[in-house]
């Protein structure tokens, strides 16, 4: 089958799978007289186990080690387990650190509505300005925009 048609049937773009050949998670397909791609029916399937292993998390590298060893008749079972404990872990400390974000977000915003209602209609209140840069301690940095550097 066709890229298009392949790509409607996994709902992802060409260049998607492109991608995927580029970086060896699908194998590159023979070519057509008009040297169009001409996937196996399997391919499908390929596709889309990969978009559902990165919805829960792995990543391009991770599925390209385990379909690697997959393909070469290994069992990546146990491991695969392993990355999903690891993504869970992952998750609890992503869900913590934004528990914390959220608190401290809500302490700004008190702040910040105080701020304004001593500041008359029209006037500058400067929110940005004089916002205090957050405690990386109180807020890890992984949850901080990148631009801000100041304190780490």
């Amino acid at each position: 089958m066709r890229s298009g048609r392949l790509a409607d049937l996994t709902r992802v773009s060409t260049d998607t799978l492109r991608h995927y050949e580029h970086i060896g998670l699908l194998a590159r397909p023979p070519r057509t007289a008009g040297n169009y791609r001409d996937y196996a029916p399997s391919c499908q399937e390929r596709v889309e186990l990969i978009q559902r292993a990165l919805r829960i998390g792995f990543s391009l590298a991770e599925l390209k080690r385990i379909l690697a060893l997959r393909d070469q008749g290994g069992a990546p079972c146990r491991n695969v387990r392993e990355l999903l404990r690891s993504k869970i872990v992952d998750v609890n400390r992503q869900i913590k650190d934004l528990r914390v974000l959220r608190t401290e977000l809500n302490r700004l915003s008190k702040k910040w509505d105080k701020r304004l209602s001593s500041t008359k209609p029209g006037q500058q209140a400067k929110l940005l300005e004089r916002m205090p840069w957050l405690d990386k301690a109180a807020v890890p940095h992984r949850l901080l925009p990148i631009g801000n550097t100041r304190g780490r």
